[in-house]
């Protein structure tokens, strides 16, 4: 893939895997064939390198069938294939060996990939690398035997499909091998990933298949890389994929002038790039161009649907592109997955949506209202009637939907409403989706601000459950225990060092007296003002005990309210703060 630019950089990142038993030995003959492929099958692309388990993100993902990226040499020049090139990780039992066979047991099977972006720019795709056609055709065999599969792909692109040499030696070591796997009594398919336009191959791609037709080498599937296409324009990612793919349809139709219409889409395979690909926002793959792409993919009936990659298959960078961890806009963890994991042949098909507010942020005064877009999509399957809700308002704070049910693919309002005595802070509100398949969630963001209140302080309680306005030093924080009422109390962290003091600044009337009121609990606990006023008090109790400070304002009426312990006698607690 071309986003595989700074790989180089992590390929120290995964251990060793625990070998598999049930796996065949490197080098040895084979025992058996390969179960073959399902006729129609999602394998997206796994990121080896980052240390991660294979057989763990499928299971937790929903992908069954994965393609592993990338195998290549370690340097330019050598015949022998390590996983990204890095020689700690060679083609046996002990690298991958018991994640393959985990995913194997439940139910899926794996695809691994050589070459990518890195390899093809560096020298070291196998067939770049190694001169000599029997010892390529040697690596690919021992892969096949070593982790006993079924297909292999590869990954070929910028100066790959230039190196007229590397195309040649590589098409006949695939000849070699298919050779020797009907010898074997195997049936070993090989797919070529290849950069696309938006009208199909560009003529360095077809190069590639020419090559394979003149040296009689059986290429089972085409799969076209459906995303930076770098042409400066705005695309509709999903539209695209279907020019591109009717596009290569015409070219393979005129390679292969003895296939049906039929053999001529099942030997297609899609790969996109899930959320704002390399090139930037213009070029942008949805969730909904995702449900688009899958029934346009079943109704022609092509070989392959994949995606670079399972590991960005996140909303976690939202704005970002070309990120190796991440889609770069708002979704849920694995809502691609989800969309696309029906496509395998054999799969039951079971209804699934997806759920996301938008915007998913907002700053309102307090005594102020706003209102957010919530959008519901079909993921899988057909559409469902969906139940909104929203928790994790504060006190002063409504949150409604409206309407509360909506067919999946229809939209409803988050409506919010603050009162002037809502406390300013942040808070994360859940809009909660159920239908018969399962629940998902989305997460709306409020900040609250205003002005202070004359006659208190704000979050006296802290019962909003956060520190705002309180600041500490270091070790402060909001607690559940103890508290003197509700549900939490603060927390102030006096150390050797410290007396960890929490303060908040209050505007009061000028020149006016009041009263600084608290519960406090601990050794040495001090509640008292300081700035435009002075005054404090304090006591040593294993109890709550309440404490009072009368003071009077200066002619700013601002005044700094503290707690704070004594140094190396431990955290002080304070709750149900008032002045009056």
């Amino acid at each position: 893939m071309r986003l595989r630019r700074t790989v180089q950089a992590a390929l120290t990142a995964c251990a060793t895997l625990v070998a598999s038993a049930g796996l065949v030995a490197a080098g040895t003959a084979s025992a058996q064939a390969a179960t073959p492929l399902p006729t129609r099958v999602f394998a997206p692309y796994f990121e080896s390198w980052t240390g991660q388990s294979p057989a763990t993100l499928a299971a937790q993902s929903g992908a069954k069938y994965l393609t592993m990226a990338f195998l290549q040499a370690a340097t330019k020049g050598s015949c022998t294939p390590y996983w990204n090139g890095d020689t700690s990780k060679p083609v046996s039992s002990s690298t991958f060996g018991a994640d393959i066979a985990t995913i194997r047991a439940n139910g899926g099977d794996v695809i691994p990939s050589f070459g990518g972006y890195t390899a093809d720019n560096t020298g070291t795709e196998l067939a770049d690398s190694c001169t000599d056609v029997s010892q390529i055709a040697a690596a690919y065999e021992n892969l096949i035997t070593t982790y006993d599969i079924s297909r292999i792909d590869l990954d070929i692109e910028d100066n790959s499909l230039t190196n007229t040499a590397g195309i040649d030696r590589r098409n006949k070591a695939i000849k070699t091998v298919q050779d020797w796997a009907a010898a074997s009594g195997r049936t070993v398919q090989f797919s070529y990933t290849l950069p696309t336009t938006t009208s199909g191959l560009a003529d360095s791609g077809l190069a590639v298949l020419r090559n394979a037709v003149s040296n009689n080498a059986r290429i089972d599937v085409v799969n076209m890389m459906t995303f930076d296409y770098y042409d400066n324009a705005t695309h509709d990612m999903a539209a695209d994929t279907q020019t591109s793919a009717q596009g290569l349809y015409n070219q393979l139709a005129r390679l292969y002038p003895s296939k049906t219409p039929a053999q001529l889409w099942g030997s297609i395979g899609i790969t996109e790039m899930v959320g704002i690909d390399d090139f930037g926002a213009a070029e942008t793959f949805t969730v909904a161009n995702a449900t688009t792409v899958y029934n346009w993919a079943v109704s022609k009936g092509i070989n392959t649907l994949s995606f670079w990659a399972l590991q960005r298959d996140n909303g976690n960078c939202a704005g970002k592109g070309g990120d190796d961890s991440c889609s770069g806009i708002n979704q849920n963890t694995w809502d691609f997955t989800h969309s696309f994991a029906p496509f395998t042949s054999g799969s039951t098909v079971t209804n699934d949506f997806s759920v996301a507010v938008n915007p998913n942020s907002a700053t309102v005064k307090a005594g102020s209202s706003t209102s957010a877009a919530i959008a519901t999509a079909v993921t899988a399957g057909s559409a469902q009637s969906v139940s909104l809700s929203v928790s994790g308002a504060p006190a002063g704070v409504t949150a409604t939907v409206t309407p509360g049910s909506v067919t999946a693919g229809n939209g409803a309002i988050l409506n919010i409403a603050t009162t002037s005595a809502a406390a300013a802070g942040t808070y994360p509100l859940t809009v909660t989706a159920t239908a018969p398949s399962g629940t998902h969630t989305a997460t709306y963001s409020l900040t609250v601000t205003g002005t202070t209140p004359s006659t208190g302080l704000v979050n006296g309680g802290l019962e909003t459950g956060s520190l705002a306005p309180w600041t500490c030093q270091s070790g402060g924080n909001v607690v559940t225990t103890p508290v003197h009422s509700g549900s939490y109390a603060l927390q102030a962290a006096a150390s050797a060092s410290q007396t960890g003091e929490c303060t908040q600044t209050v505007t009061l009337k000028p020149n006016t007296s009041y009263t600084l009121s608290g519960w406090v609990q601990g050794n040495y606990a001090y509640l008292g003002v300081g700035g435009g006023a002075t005054a404090s008090t304090w006591t040593n109790s294993s109890n709550w005990t309440q404490l009072s400070v009368p003071f009077t304002t200066g002619s700013s009426g601002t005044v700094t309210v503290y707690l704070h312990g004594w140094y190396g006698q431990g955290s002080v607690y304070g709750d149900d703060f008032s002045i009056a």
